[in-house]
């Protein structure tokens, strides 16, 4: 589950990444409210970059917890709590239209209707598809990548910084140990 989290984060990082590089994070906020076919365009935006679907769980995960903390406080009303607590969850499903709604206030705000229109059209392409479907392992794999440039630049530096300043100062280098610690 904590792996799935973390792919999720990666991948809306990922997205949030490429929306900013290829339009320009902030360049574009509106003024006043958007209006109807604003709001229609940062729908579309949205659902082709799946903007809500990480909070899809939350209402099933508060259901469920719910759920567990009721039954432990009264297990002997174990179906009852389960039964009732579904129904009301069920009854409160369709204010996941609310956050929809938000959601496209936001983007709307930040994001003219054209931006709005080329974000979908990307992201409704092949490419855009594949880079929902793929950005977070690429993402993960430049950030293993960028760990063992890290370190090899900063080992290096010290290397070099090390032979410079005994340089300077009339020393003879210090034995390289570098491959006993690797």
């Amino acid at each position: 589950m904590k792996q799935m989290s973390m792919a999720s984060g990666l991948r809306r990082y990922g997205v949030a990444a490429a929306i900013a590089a290829a339009i320009g994070l902030g360049t574009s906020a509106q003024a006043q409210e958007p209006t109807e076919e604003h709001l229609a365009a940062a729908r579309a935006a949205i659902n082709a970059i799946n903007a809500t679907d990480q909070f899809d769980a939350i209402l099933p995960n508060a259901a469920q917890n719910l759920k567990t903390s009721l039954i432990q406080t009264a297990p002997n009303l174990q179906e009852v709590i389960s039964v009732t607590v579904d129904e009301t969850a069920i009854e409160m499903a369709g204010r996941r239209a609310d956050l929809e709604r938000e959601a496209a206030l936001i983007y709307a705000r930040n994001f003219t209707e054209q931006e709005l229109t080329d974000i979908q059209a990307f992201y409704n392409s092949d490419s855009g598809k594949k880079l929902l479907e793929l950005g977070p392992i690429a993402t993960r794999q430049l950030l293993q990548a960028a760990e063992v440039w890290s370190n090899g630049i900063s080992r290096d530096l010290a290397v070099a910084t090390d032979e410079a300043l005994r340089a300077r100062v009339g020393e003879a280098p210090a034995e390289d140990n570098s491959a006993d610690t690797q």
